[in-house]
């Protein structure tokens, strides 16, 4: 076989990001971000050019095509500027703060991003995609400016750095922390007036999932002092959502999983790249409404989605690599869509009834004749259509799907992103640790081990940190917030499933490594980045919740559980105080603010503490495991234990029941059902 041989070849030939590899033999002469860039950058007296984005970027890799790769081009590029490439995914410090700049610029933001900025670092013009005569416009524009306006530049990059420095800055709320169940209600009647309640969702385009928005919007249709009207209101609107998602173009119909996001009303066309933090969050979301409602769609979403995650998504190390890009040979989608004879000639006789189930029809028609597979009917209806029983219908169902998945296997695949990162391994560790138990599938339980198995040995640094990148044997890059807190997360969760006190312990570990390295003592709050990293134009801290929740609320959740846990009253009152600062937004801007929502519930509605001693804890704890208890947290042990919920509560040949809140405990009993009606009651749909 031949060996190609490139024209051109850049300083990012030595990492080891894929984004960064995929830019390395572009004739632009990229660099990664460093010291020695920096340097070089100060040395020659060029603006810098910060381009960042991801491996499974769509338009990042079109901006790449028409510019990057451009001889022309590049060549303004390498005279006038020194030209950085930044992976977001591995350096979310770096685009938390020029992607903050281009919003404060041009009032939004995206991938990619392109931030010109000092020597110095300070940003003086940006924005996302630019077309190549505009881009080529842009390049010559700024390098004049500099060269004949230098004094002018300057004003501005310190005008603009301070305008970083000073957004999002956290105002410490002095007021006392009176937390009521109102916030609450008006934070989501503000909100319900931008719910579709047609298709699902925002009533915007284009739709992205939010899992953490119908996590939220789950537990307040369950808190106990809603009417019965608003709480039915709720539901209807969340599983109008999770469904439309499961029927929806969003959903790989055939391997499983989710796109990132859907570009219409309609969850039907998405920007095809699968990541893994949608899918470890929609796995957690899916799992915990079917424990609530006993959908059996939001099961089958569950299975299918961790299917696709383990065939390509997990290393052999048990590590899950990061995302799969949207294009296949070039072509955005190719991998996932079908041509009509295509099927025909596939399914024969069962082409009708697999046409009817997922719209190869107008509904599913999207471009070049392709189509996308979607559903709009429900089992029932088509089972009814064709004569058959439902569980005829779905066993045809299945037959075909493994038929076009492995078919489709034989396609060129999407590129995959295979670096790991704590933070997002540790969403998904949580996925699977929760979809265990609602499901008792034990092998969900062991894919959920041998993650945190890596993350312990490979992630943990010896003096008690994590690293936030793996990729080729190498663990590297100094952990940010959202590493901890999420490992932190999936920790609690994975003691609460098993009841192996390691993981609680050693969640208890990082939240102290968190509190001496990360926290800003006059307003209790995170930033996200160690103080032991070298410092960048401003130390941010992430507030609102987005496509992933801030890793100030997720801190804040699991200060207040570790608090109950151990008993520790510190890490309760940091809680609070965390969330008084943002009490305001919550009401504002609901959706924006639903995991900090989701910590308000368990300070205004009665929060339990479970405790299970005994021989047959793990069964007993597998029984209110089928039940949905959002306000609840759980432990337990088969022997004595020193934890403090447990301590001097082991009774040789039984297994006691304590539920306690506010500092309270009940008789203990014996059976999870008298457990139960000193618990919240599980309110029906």
């Amino acid at each position: 076989m031949e060996s190609t041989i490139s024209k051109y070849t850049n300083a990012l030939i030595h990492e080891t990001s894929p984004y960064l590899l995929q830019h390395a033999h572009n004739p632009v002469n990229w660099y990664a971000w460093n010291d020695e860039t920096l340097e070089k950058a100060r040395a020659e007296d060029k603006l810098i050019l910060i381009s960042i984005g991801y491996s499974a970027c769509h338009w990042c890799h079109v901006m790449e095509h028409e510019s990057f790769e451009d001889e022309t081009v590049a060549k303004i590029m390498n005279d006038h500027f020194i030209c950085i490439k930044v992976d977001r995914e591995e350096r979310p410090d770096i685009d938390q703060i020029y992607m903050l700049a281009v919003q404060l610029m041009t009032g939004q933001g995206g991938w990619p991003l392109n931030c010109f900025a000092l020597p110095d670092g300070r940003p003086i013009y940006g924005g996302t995609y630019f077309q190549k005569p505009q881009w080529q416009n842009v390049l010559v524009n700024l390098a004049d400016h500099y060269r004949n306006d230098r004094d002018k530049t300057l004003e501005y990059a310190k005008q603009l750095t301070e305008g970083v420095k000073l957004a999002e800055l956290v105002k410490i709320n002095k007021q006392q922390d009176i937390f009521t169940s109102e916030t609450l209600h008006q934070s989501c009647k503000n909100w319900k007036s931008r719910f579709d309640n047609i298709e699902g969702g925002p009533d915007k385009a284009p739709k992205f999932p939010l899992p953490n928005n119908y996590q939220f919007l789950l537990r307040y249709a369950f808190s106990s002092d809603l009417t019965k009207e608003s709480r039915g209101e709720v539901l209807q609107h969340i599983d109008l959502t999770l469904q439309k998602m499961a029927y929806g173009g969003i959903y790989d119909q055939i391997g499983g999983g989710f796109s990132r996001y859907s570009v219409d009303h309609y969850w039907k066309a998405p920007h095809f790249e699968k990541m893994l933090y949608d899918n470890a969050q929609l796995v957690t979301l899916y799992s915990e409404t079917f424990q609530a409602t006993q959908n059996p769609l939001y099961k089958q979403v569950v299975y299918d989605t961790l299917a696709f995650v383990e065939r390509e998504l997990t290393s052999p190390e048990g590590a899950f690599y990061s995302a799969l890009d949207a294009d296949s040979e070039g072509v955005e989608g190719k991998y996932y869509v079908w041509k009509k004879d295509e099927l025909q000639t596939i399914l024969k006789e069962d082409f009708d009834l697999f046409a009817d189930y997922f719209n190869v029809n107008e509904r599913g028609l999207w471009e070049h004749d392709n189509y996308i597979l979607l559903r709009n009917d429900s089992d029932e209806s088509i089972a009814e259509k064709y004569n058959i029983t439902v569980g005829v219908l779905r066993s045809t169902i299945d037959k075909i799907k493994k038929q076009l998945l492995e078919i489709r296997e034989q396609r060129i695949r999407p590129g995959l992103d295979d670096k790991t990162l704590t933070s997002w391994n540790a969403l998904m560790l949580k996925g699977y640790v929760d979809a265990y138990v609602v499901f008792d599938e034990s092998h969900f339980l062991e894919v959920a081990v041998k993650n945190a198995t890596f993350i312990l040995n490979t992630q943990l640094r010896t003096d008690g940190g994590l690293n936030h990148n793996y990729k080729n044997g190498k663990s590297t890059i100094n952990g940010y917030l959202e590493d901890y807190c999420f490992t932190i997360e999936a920790l609690i969760g994975l003691y609460e499933a098993t009841f192996n006190e390691h993981y609680l312990h050693k969640a208890h570990e990082f939240m102290d490594y968190c509190i001496l390295h990360f926290q800003d003592k006059e307003s209790a709050m995170f930033y996200f980045t160690s103080d032991e990293d070298k410092a960048l134009i401003s130390r941010k801290m992430e507030l609102s919740d987005n496509v992933i929740p801030a890793s100030n609320s997720s801190i804040a959740k699991s200060l207040f559980k570790l608090g109950h846990h151990f008993e520790k009253e510190e890490y309760i009152t940091i809680s609070r105080k965390m969330l008084n600062n943002v009490l305001a937004e919550i009401v504002n801007y609901g959706s924006g603010y639903s995991n900090w929502a989701m910590l308000l519930l368990h300070f205004t509605q009665s929060f339990y503490e479970v405790a299970v001693v005994g021989k047959q804890a793990d069964d007993k704890r597998k029984v209110f495991n089928k039940q949905y208890l959002p306000n609840t947290l759980f432990a337990g042990s088969l022997t004595e234990s020193s934890l403090p919920l447990l301590k001097n509560r082991f009774i040789a040949n039984q297994t006691p029941i304590y539920v306690c809140s506010n500092k309270t405990c009940n008789k203990p009993v014996t059976e999870v059902k008298e457990a139960l009606e000193y618990l919240t009651p599980n309110l029906s749909i």
